[in-house]
């Protein structure tokens, strides 16, 4: 009797094989833990894909326009004098910097979707979606252009066409590389993960 109730009121005495049991409560607290991180809801590819494609759309149709149109023609004055639609092509990056890097800048906005789509995968989160889809619909309209227009492949010039006054060209994938990277930057803030999940770090 006195040896039942010394194995009754030691429940952590090594078993025979030398280890301890596990605590009853462990095995629930990781069930609960994976639970918590595991993504919930649906994947939204078809989000990211849509936006994309409507960002890009948007971007080639209006440069199509201002080639038409405006290309070689006076500024056309839209809101006084703080803003004209103004067209150029501009050999650099985004608002005109690193004119002599062109080639650079095809490398980095190919590298950018490719990342993107391989993130896509894991894609659960609605405002990363537009965040993304932004993003891949303004570096595709920026990325078109440096293959398909003068000079040449991987060196061809964006069309801009949207001047404020005191600030430089721009058009409306730049807009859209913009505002995505701006969201990604709040919801980075706010602890929201591609993924769905959040996190308190």
């Amino acid at each position: 009797m006195a040896e039942a109730e010394r194995i009754i009121g030691t429940p952590d005495t090594p078993d025979d094989s030398g280890e301890k049991p596990a605590a009853a409560g462990a095995s629930g607290a990781g069930e609960r833990e994976t639970a918590v991180a595991r993504p919930r809801g649906k994947r939204r590819i078809a989000v990211l894909f849509a936006v994309a494609v409507f960002a890009f759309a948007l971007d080639l149709i209006s440069k199509m326009i201002v080639v038409a149109k405006l290309e070689h023609h006076a500024p056309i004055p839209l809101v006084n004098d703080w803003l004209e639609l103004n067209a150029i092509r501009n050999p650099g990056a985004a608002f005109g910097f690193g004119q002599a890097f062109t080639i650079i800048f095809t490398v980095i906005a190919a590298a950018v979707i490719v990342v993107i789509i391989r993130l896509a995968r894991k894609l659960y989160s609605l405002p990363w979606a537009i965040a993304l889809g932004l993003l891949l619909g303004g570096a595709l309209g920026n990325l078109t252009d440096r293959i398909f227009r003068s000079p040449g492949v991987f060196e061809g010039e964006v069309v801009d066409f949207i001047a404020p006054r005191g600030f430089a060209v721009f058009n409306l994938a730049d807009s859209a590389i913009v505002c995505g990277g701006i969201l990604i930057v709040l919801l980075s803030f706010r602890g929201l993960d591609p993924d769905g999940t959040v996190h308190k770090d």
